[in-house]
């Protein structure tokens, strides 16, 4: 259960980090940063249902 949260820590903090670097003009890695929160976001959900 405790990997569960984990992930959704992280997340959550990879999307921060998308919209600290989207409001400084790094689109780029906004865009990255939501991908990779976005996937550890999934996973813990997925996680969750089971």
């Amino acid at each position: 259960m405790r990997h569960i949260y984990i992930r959704f820590f992280l997340g959550v903090l990879w999307a921060v980090c998308a919209v600290i670097s989207g409001v400084t003009g790094r689109f780029e890695m906004a865009g990255l940063y939501v991908l990779l929160g976005g996937v550890f976001l999934y996973s813990a959900y997925t996680m969750w249902k089971k």
